[in-house]
């Protein structure tokens, strides 16, 4: 049986996420082994990790923090009394045979996180955020007869952020993973690098006929390791699910791999229930007390999210949403315009600059916005010799900015006399050259004066070569117009 598209639309998805961030602490979650990647093999270990008799877990309270962070940014409800949990089972890469979790207790219940759908804002809630921490990695691709175990992610501290299923669309989901890489890099508790496993994503799938009542059975991709696999891998499954009901056949709860070499998925086993985990409260950690004082500390110690750095700049300086949304993509980029903000005349003219001249410059160089040589004060005195109409936007692009470039530390207007490219506005420099283009074409004067006025650009263009780009071009359109009509 063919499934064509009309089949497909009488469809739609239910999707929820499961995203796992490793935290960016110094040390591990209940233990001072330390937190880095990319050492020896087992070198970050110790008892505590390896999980011998007689270790006690201590928590790292830079964790809690975080989640605290993380919480207060997606407006969740943030839990004063907290307690651990064991969940049990057993793997070759998770020494103590349990792991330190929160169960019945997430220390962030609700919130949510808003994504663009269809142009328009979209919600997607959370279930919760709990804290934990990681399993070690088993690696099977090294020897062809066994699996190797590194320990050194063993332990280290996780958020496991669990959405609504809420989502209906893999776009949906691709757009909602997006805003959380964003926002945990922001608040600078996560890098956000799923290549380097430091942000992993469980995708949640079932599909259903518009307008049932009831979700279909729910398949889990487990271990999603790019935001455009977990896109792929949604849409492999909708397509799985809806064939398989569409020739009678029947969806099964499972647990899945994704093989993002050939696009599809395989069954890794049948889905583990909670029971299975035989949760129980961790004997070996007293409660965690989460005040109202250190949640408003917390609070104070939040940078501006994107969210509300992209409405501002949509709603308030008017900006496109394009541009919103570029200059909000990075922190870093994001707090140098915001600097830049507080020193320009303009915004509008500022986020120009910002997505052409200091863009180009960043990806010609190969290097990040903070190494751009320029502080956001100088930039600012380039964009406001424009504004103020001391220097022609092309000048200022073309010539100041390289030359500002070569020398950082002088300032714009310096430079800018040093090399005679203050724009030019007195009115008899400006009359020579507008008479010397006037009586360049004087054939053109002729045809101005029958009426057509499109020819105006000529004289103009005249003028600005007679001046090396310096005449000022409001003064200098108007003072062509005169000449041109008397």
């Amino acid at each position: 049986m063919k499934i064509t598209q009309e089949i497909i639309d009488q469809y739609e998805a239910v999707i929820g996420l499961e995203v796992h961030a490793q935290l960016l602490t110094k040390s591990k979650a209940f233990s001072s082994d330390k937190n880095e990647y990319g050492n020896l093999p087992n070198s970050n270990t110790s008892p505590v990790t390896l999980g011998h008799p007689g270790t006690l877990p201590v928590l790292n309270e830079k964790s809690a923090e975080f989640a605290v962070r993380l919480g207060l940014a997606c407006k969740c409800d943030i839990r004063e009394h907290n307690e651990f949990a064991r969940k049990n089972y057993f793997y070759a890469d998770l020494p103590k045979g349990y792991q330190i979790t929160q169960d019945t207790t997430p220390i962030c219940n609700g919130g949510f996180i808003t994504i663009k759908s269809n142009g328009a804002d979209k919600q997607i809630g959370l279930t919760r955020i709990h804290m934990e921490e990681d399993s070690g990695k088993s690696i099977h691709d090294i020897s062809p007869f066994e699996t190797l175990i590194d320990l050194n992610r063993a332990g280290v501290p996780l958020l496991e952020i669990v959405s609504e299923p809420e989502m209906r669309s893999a776009d949906e989901a691709y757009s909602y993973l997006t805003e959380v890489r964003k926002l945990v890099r922001y608040l600078e508790i996560c890098d956000g690098n799923m290549e380097e496993g430091s942000m992993r994503c469980d995708a949640n799938i079932s599909v259903m006929k518009k307008g049932a009542a009831e979700f279909g059975t729910r398949v889990e991709i487990k271990n999603l390791n790019s935001i455009r696999n977990v896109k792929r891998s949604i849409e492999f499954e909708i397509l799985r699910h809806i064939e398989l009901i569409e020739t009678g056949g029947e969806v099964k709860k499972s647990t899945l791999t994704f093989n993002a070499a050939t696009g599809e998925t395989a069954i890794m086993r049948t889905k583990e229930e909670a029971d299975d985990y035989r949760y129980f409260p961790e004997p070996d950690l007293q409660p965690l007390i989460v005040s109202k004082e250190y949640i408003e500390e917390v609070r104070r110690t939040l940078p501006p999210l994107p969210q509300e750095l992209f409405h501002r700049y949509v709603h308030e300086l008017g900006l496109s949403e394009y541009d919103a949304g570029v200059l909000t993509d990075d922190k870093h980029v994001a707090l140098y315009f915001e600097e830049l903000l507080k020193n320009v005349k303009s915004p509008k003219t500022a986020a120009n600059w910002m997505m052409g001249e200091v863009k180009g410059y960043v990806n010609e160089m190969a290097i990040e916005i903070q190494d751009f040589p320029l502080s956001p004060k100088k930039l600012a005195e380039i964009i406001n010799m424009v504004v103020d109409g001391k220097m022609g936007q092309t000048l200022a692009s073309q010539q100041l900015f390289p030359l500002l470039m070569e020398d950082p530390s002088s300032s714009a207007m310096k430079i800018a006399e040093q090399h005679a490219l203050v724009q030019v506005g007195d009115e008899d420099e400006l009359r020579g050259w507008v008479e010397e283009a006037v009586a360049k074409f004087p054939d053109k004067v002729e045809e101005y004066r029958n009426g057509k006025k499109g020819i105006l650009g000529l004289f103009m263009g005249e003028v600005m070569r007679n001046s090396k780009g310096k005449a000022d071009p409001n003064k200098t359109n108007e003072m062509i117009r005169q000449v041109l009509e008397n």
